[in-house]
């Protein structure tokens, strides 16, 4: 690795993390440009496309700055770039604790135990379909967790169906979010009890601080 390693970076920032079990802690946050899926219920379209090429070591200096003992690698698709190996890397090396946000599309086995990875799959009405991240599962440790967004009734079917197919609730920690303005996190909360389900409900904590058309929050 040198200074010359570079990733494109949409943006970089200070915040309180908004979601996993992580939600409530302090965050240093760096937002990769670029992701091959295009969900329906996206709310970072802006990181798509654009950005600014930084080496490695600028963007171990931005997050340094922020003094927090969490970084969260995120999206677009983090684990689209061939170079965000080696910034996990820079910054374990500097003490820091990493997350990793996914969709689970791409392959996770270099980060495996490396950060806490969390893993989106794919629920229909994202408009996506989830297929590597089943293949993936079997590259996870207990301590990652499992993501669905829901937002529908059919989505909530489907996501249930997963994980008993796939014994996650007993592998992972597991986390249903109801996508943001399309289910109410009300409907979903009720689902979950009548069904005695258990996994964990999440909402976006970020939007409830600051608004749903925020960035870099």
């Amino acid at each position: 690795m040198t200074d010359e390693t570079r990733l494109k970076i949409t943006e970089i920032f200070h915040s309180i993390q908004g979601e996993s079990t992580l939600a409530g802690e302090r965050f240093s946050f760096v937002r990769l440009t670029g992701c091959p899926l295009r969900c329906t219920y996206c709310d970072t379209t802006y990181s798509y496309s654009g950005g600014k090429w930084m080496t490695i070591t600028e963007i171990a200096a931005e997050v340094a700055s922020h003094r927090t003992r969490w970084v969260c690698l995120t999206g677009g698709e983090p684990l689209a770039h061939p170079n965000a190996l080696p910034l996990v890397k820079r910054l374990l090396n500097e003490g820091k604790k990493l997350s990793i946000e996914t969709g689970g599309e791409e392959d996770v086995t270099p980060y495996t135990g490396l950060a806490r990875i969390i893993m989106d799959i794919k629920t229909p009405d994202s408009g996506e379909k989830a297929d590597r991240c089943f293949a993936n599962l079997a590259h996870l440790n207990a301590s990652d967790e499992i993501k669905f967004v829901v937002c529908s009734r059919q989505d909530y079917e489907w996501s249930k169906d997963i994980c008993r197919r796939y014994d996650l609730v007993r592998r992972f920690t597991v986390l249903f979010s109801p996508a943001h303005g399309t289910l109410p996190l009300k409907s979903l909360a009720e689902w979950m009890l009548e069904d005695r389900l258990d996994v964990r409900l999440q909402t976006q904590l970020h939007k409830h601080i600051w608004g749903s058309s925020s960035i870099g929050v």
